[in-house]
């Protein structure tokens, strides 16, 4: 693209702690791609007025953040299968002919975390309990199924929450309640928290591990801090287990590529930069 300077950013408010910026200008660098990602701050009233402007102002897309997932769903003229499923979008590719289309890459992200970190690993190698309801368990949620899961136990610390989201997914995702959850990990081959439970800030997980197997996999969608008190505890008792970093930083490569063409690799040396601002 010879012809112009690329641009893409991250629309959120606040948005200046994303992360985002430091993902795609690396990997135009490293590409040798002229252009810049940059942090959009846009307050929800603004939302509609700044997509709009996206094709106008040259830019190829952008990345969404809260508040806007899932507002931005109705001000895009299309949508992929993935973001439908899971109720949000949080990338925004502008096409050809100026029109929007919506995805949501934080499913794919998810499994290319995973399976980078244990390359052996299956979904449907026995059931999996999900722990969280919000938007980052339904990406998950949706992402296991897609992958073959057979059998994945949901738990919220709101039973209400987990029952409806199950009922909107459907089979393999059967709701159990809070007050189950240590019978809940007997038998289980993974167990995945998309809570904030266990940030920097937050409460660790009210939730022991005695009944999990060993041999389960245990996953965290947290990434600050690197290692959450769950994935202590987990790698204390030989579970393996696997951090929230590579999540991030696979969501967003498709978005690359549909903006630019390229679908970039997460290499140690980006993995460096993003974990020494952690």
């Amino acid at each position: 693209m010879p012809d112009r300077f690329l641009m893409a950013g991250v629309m959120g408010f606040p948005v200046m702690h994303s992360r985002s910026p430091i993902l795609h200008n690396y990997w135009l660098d490293k590409h040798g791609l002229k252009g810049r990602y940059m942090p959009l701050a846009i307050r929800p009233e603004g939302l509609e007025a700044a997509l709009k402007a996206l094709s106008a102002l040259g830019f190829s897309g952008c990345n969404l953040t809260i508040p806007h997932k899932e507002t931005a769903m109705r001000l895009v003229d299309r949508l992929d299968a993935s973001s439908k499923r899971i109720g949000a979008i949080n990338c925004v590719t502008v096409e050809k002919d100026g029109s929007l289309s919506g995805s949501n890459n934080d499913g794919f992200g998810y499994i290319e975390s995973v399976t980078q970190a244990h390359p052996q690993w299956r979904a449907d190698a026995g059931p999996i309990v999900v722990l969280g309801a919000g938007g980052g368990a339904r990406a998950v949620l949706v992402a296991l199924a897609d992958r073959g899961a057979r059998e994945i136990r949901l738990l919220n610390r709101t039973d209400t929450r987990a029952s409806l989201l199950a009922e909107d997914l459907g089979s393999p995702i059967k709701a159990v309640p809070w007050s189950e959850r240590s019978a809940a990990l007997e038998g289980a081959a993974m167990l995945v928290n998309t809570t904030s439970q266990g940030m920097v800030g937050q409460p660790a997980l009210d939730i022991e591990l005695e009944t999990l197997p060993r041999t389960a996999l245990v996953s965290d969608i947290v990434y600050i801090p690197k290692a959450t008190p769950l994935l202590a505890v987990a790698k204390a008792r030989g579970n393996p287990i696997v951090g929230g970093l590579g999540m991030l930083l696979n969501q967003a490569r498709p978005a690359f590529k549909g903006w630019f063409g390229i679908m970039p690799e997460v290499t140690p040396e980006l993995v460096a930069m993003v974990e020494a601002t952690l």
